[in-house]
């Protein structure tokens, strides 16, 4: 689908609070939500989902109810010397590897083996955008290269210098604090929320959301977690969910990929929430809300009046208002004594990078918009025959000349349609290579694709008065090769 125009930058203006919805009782109990088994990618997405969830504007004292379960923590006590706060709202997001919740079946079924090391799984800094138009994810790989500021171990109560760590390790060490002061003094990012989601909390939401829907043009398989994916489309409940988001060993990217595919799937959540009508439903939306925060800690500052402004506040947010990055890496295996094999971040790209969150600026900023969006089929791929479905003279010419720049393997000939009131351009193709004409479609903003049977490998372009550019694509997976920038409906399935 075409990523529709972002509204003009404007302050959010605040807005009445609504009150609760007559004839409900907020304190009646939520039906038992069937556990399966999934896990992370979605600890920090289910957070961030409650944020958007709460757009729904279902009534204060709903949220209230379910305010009291967040358990508190204050990871902000104390601390001095702190950056300057910028504009828009910074949320540390983290995902712990705690698994007391998780049975000895499902243990044992989703590869959950080992003692947990009480230290932050997954890593990422959300910024909301002051005018609530826009969501930017960076991810913080966990293996980065530290130096743990002055502290008290919470463990040993002992006090330890400055020592180069595993960024991860700052939860092992100082739990909360220590692992925002630590991200502060890294990326000079003043953080004003911080958020902490295990495992339960993931495995719950998939499932009480219906699924998620991901899309992957290779197969996708790791025997450590057990994710055995053919290529193509996949709608993930829990337990394939949490293999999905925690496969390290698909390919050599490690964590990395690993952390790409965790984004990928939290703009597909992002995308199951906003189109499913699920915001419209009190029902689900109470159920989703308690399955998240029953498992997360958050800061005491962030409470119902928060979530509730924020929600309303982005009732228009969607996956093309999302965007994800990886800190820029400068150097793999930066071998630390006593500490092992680290990445040290690229010191300049990574400045620019935080630089873009503290003055509240979109990550793409600088991002050509002729960029290439992300497709399952290569245009090199995809044989085509054009039509003008028009009276205008020459269009098949240039609709053809503009696919074929593209890369797509047109016939060079284009004829003239049947019908000559065509509209909306539509891409017509054989239900077989569904695939194909979705990629096509990307190419081509506003087309309507239309199955076709029997019409065999070649798909049709009909050309519409509403033509009015050929988009680039490319099938290349964004995660590799690179720590670009990428939209939510750049991953998110076509």
């Amino acid at each position: 689908m075409p990523t529709p125009p972002r509204s003009p930058r404007s302050t959010a203006t605040p807005q009445r609070r609504p009150q609760p919805s007559p004839g409900r009782d907020p304190r009646r109990p939520a039906p038992p939500v069937r556990r399966r088994k999934p896990r992370w990618g979605t600890r920090a997405v289910t957070t961030l989902s409650v944020v958007v969830l709460a757009s729904a504007g279902i009534g204060h004292a709903v949220m209230t109810s379910l305010d009291a379960d967040i358990t508190r923590v204050d990871p902000f006590k104390d601390m001095k010397n702190r950056p300057r706060a910028g504009h828009g709202m910074n949320v540390l997001l983290v995902g712990t590897d705690g698994r007391e919740k998780i049975s000895k079946e499902e243990r044992r079924k989703y590869r959950l083996g080992g003692a947990p090391c009480h230290c932050t799984d997954t890593i990422m800094i959300v910024h909301i955008s002051e005018d609530r138009e826009r969501a930017s994810v960076v991810s913080l790989p966990r293996d980065s290269y530290a130096v743990m500021p002055t502290h008290i171990d919470r463990t040993t109560g002992k006090r330890h210098g400055g020592h180069p760590v595993k960024l991860n390790a700052a939860y092992a060490e100082g739990g909360p604090q220590l692992t925002v002061r630590t991200v502060e003094g890294m990326t000079k990012v003043k953080i004003d929320h911080y958020l902490e989601v295990d495992f339960t909390s993931f495995m719950r939401t998939v499932d009480v959301v219906g699924g998620v829907q991901i899309c992957t043009a290779d197969p996708l398989k790791d025997s450590y977690t057990g994710l055995n994916l053919p290529a193509g489309r996949h709608t993930l409940a829990g337990g394939q969910a949490l293999q999905y988001v925690r496969a390290r060993h698909i390919d050599g990217a490690s964590d990395l990929g690993r952390m790409k595919r965790q984004q990928r799937f939290m703009a597909a959540l992002v995308e199951r929430i906003t189109s499913s009508g699920l915001l419209l439903n009190p029902m689900k939306f109470r159920d989703v809300t308690r399955a998240v925060l029953g498992s997360v800690r958050a800061d005491k500052g962030f409470g119902t009046d928060e979530m509730l402004d924020l929600g309303r506040a982005m009732r228009n947010f969607s996956p093309s208002s999302s965007e994800f990055a990886t800190v820029p890496i400068g150097r793999m295996g930066h071998a630390v004594k006593g500490v092992g094999s680290t990445l040290k971040w690229d010191p300049v790209k990574a400045e620019q990078l935080f630089h873009a969150l503290r003055e509240d600026q979109p990550l793409s900023m600088h991002r050509s918009r002729s960029a290439a969006r992300i497709v399952s089929v290569a245009p090199q791929q995809i044989r085509v025959q054009v039509e003008n479905g028009t009276r205008t003279p020459g269009l098949g010419r240039r609709v053809d000349a503009a696919l074929a720049s593209t890369g797509f393997r047109t016939t060079r000939a284009p004829v003239n349609a049947a019908a000559r009131d065509v509209k909306r351009t539509i891409v017509a193709y054989d239900p077989r290579w569904d695939r194909s004409a979705r990629s096509l479609a990307a190419a081509l903003p506003g087309s309507e694709i239309r199955p076709v049977k029997g019409l065999g490998p070649t798909l049709k372009v009909i050309a519409g008065t509403d033509f009015d550019r050929v988009r680039k694509v490319r099938a290349e997976d964004p995660g590799r090769g690179e720590f670009g920038v990428v939209r939510g409906d750049e991953v998110a399935c076509s």
